[in-house]
């Protein structure tokens, strides 16, 4: 169930906020889909999930983390630098993946990125496959964050932007400090109000959307009631719907 797998680079964003690129043998995968990663510890096996940055096909694995003082396993990650170990997943899974989004004519043609923290991981992954950009006409990720610090992989985003600026829009959302390129509201609350809707210069709707929504659980559940009460609908399996969602813990 495990392989080895050692670490080529880090890169730190802030004194918390890092990513690890990891040299593994793992299958191919989903964009969207996560890892395991896992140390022993006092002889009992700690794991923890981590949704790929990478997009499929790199001969690596990519993580972002942040590390939690009392974490059980994000202390160590933390720790780690090019030339140490880490047992990995060989195999990724999970359902946070544009396969799983309708297509045809439930599909419509806007696509919604909502990501708080770290969740960005697996639209960061998205974005950099051609199957966004053939399915939909706009693209938009929502990234929210505390503090501008925060915000990861702009230099990535950025490089979106160039690549297709008639589809992709990005909106930053700091909620903790000034940051006049993005919006200062909860995720939730600018959906609600309208302000998100704003700054896109697009409507949110069930004939024309679909919203893939990671990130802390009360922003999920939020983000969800709002997107309900403009006539959107989750989406299942059984039943297709405009609203993907995936809780990151």
């Amino acid at each position: 169930m495990w392989t080895t797998g050692k670490v080529i680079e880090r890169i730190d964003w802030n004194d918390k906020l890092f990513s690890l690129r990891i040299k593994a043998d793992v299958e191919p995968f989903i964009a969207g889909q996560f890892i395991k990663l896992s140390q022993m510890r006092d002889e009992k096996r700690v794991a923890r999930a981590y949704s790929l940055v990478n997009s499929p096909g790199t001969d690596y694995v990519e993580v972002l983390a942040v590390s939690v003082e009392d974490g059980q396993l994000s202390p160590d990650l933390k720790a780690l630098n090019p030339g140490d170990t880490i047992e990995v997943t060989p195999k990724a899974t999970g359902f946070m993946t544009l396969d799983e989004v309708p297509n045809g004519v439930l599909q419509g043609k806007h696509l919604w990125f909502f990501a708080t923290g770290t969740a960005v991981g697996p639209f960061i992954s998205m974005l950099a496959t051609t199957e966004p950009w053939q399915r939909f006409e706009k693209v938009v990720l929502v990234y929210g964050v505390r503090f501008a610090e925060d915000l990861a992989y702009l230099e990535t985003i950025n490089l979106f932007i160039e690549q297709h600026p008639q589809q992709f829009v990005f909106i930053p959302i700091v909620t903790r400090e000034d940051y006049p390129e993005g919006l200062s509201c909860r995720i939730p609350d600018g959906i609600s109000n309208g302000l998100i809707e704003q700054k896109a210069g697009l409507g949110i709707n069930a004939e024309h959307s679909q919203v893939m929504i990671c990130g802390n659980p009360g922003m999920i559940s939020d983000a969800q009631i709002a997107l309900v009460d403009k006539g959107l609908a989750k989406n299942l399996r059984r039943a297709p719907g405009q609203i993907t969602v995936e809780k990151y813990w």
